[in-house]
């Protein structure tokens, strides 16, 4: 599952909560973040949003990640039911690591420095240009 310099092997992989959990939720520091995400998922979800893609140092081994990254599908979803600090980029998104641990960006919005969306852009190792994978959360099936 995970190539030799710590990072998914490239690809979507799809996982369910319970499997993210295990995998990736295995100190208190790890599982703090988690605690953040899923308050971001359920949030999406009542917005209408039905994926969410993880990337970042946090789905790989590194064992104390600073966050996580994520990004999320934007088809089906409510605008007038989205917490506005999940659309809030202009102070860093302070806000946003405040209140969910992470950042999160629509997975079709354009990654400004290299003008490619966010879902495209998450699959690229950004210190080596390598492809790299990332995890794909459905959160229709995800009780939580």
């Amino acid at each position: 599952m995970f190539s030799s310099d710590g990072n998914l092997k490239p690809g979507i992989h799809n996982m369910s909560w319970d499997i993210f959990l295990r995998l990736f939720g295995t100190n208190i520091h790890r599982l703090s973040l988690l605690s953040g995400l899923k308050a971001a998922i359920l949030s999406l979800k009542q917005a209408g949003c039905q994926t969410i893609y993880v990337d970042g140092s946090y789905v790989t081994l590194k064992e104390f990640p600073e966050d996580y990254d994520a990004c999320w599908d934007v088809d089906g979803v409510n605008g007038s039911h989205i917490d506005p600090i999940l659309l809030k980029f202009d102070d860093g998104r302070r806000a946003m690591k405040i209140k969910y641990k992470g950042d999160l960006f629509p997975a079709q919005l354009k990654e400004g420095g290299s003008n490619q969306i966010f879902l495209d852009f998450f699959q690229c190792d950004k210190d080596t240009g390598n492809p790299k994978g990332i995890v794909k959360l459905d959160l229709l099936s995800i009780l939580l």
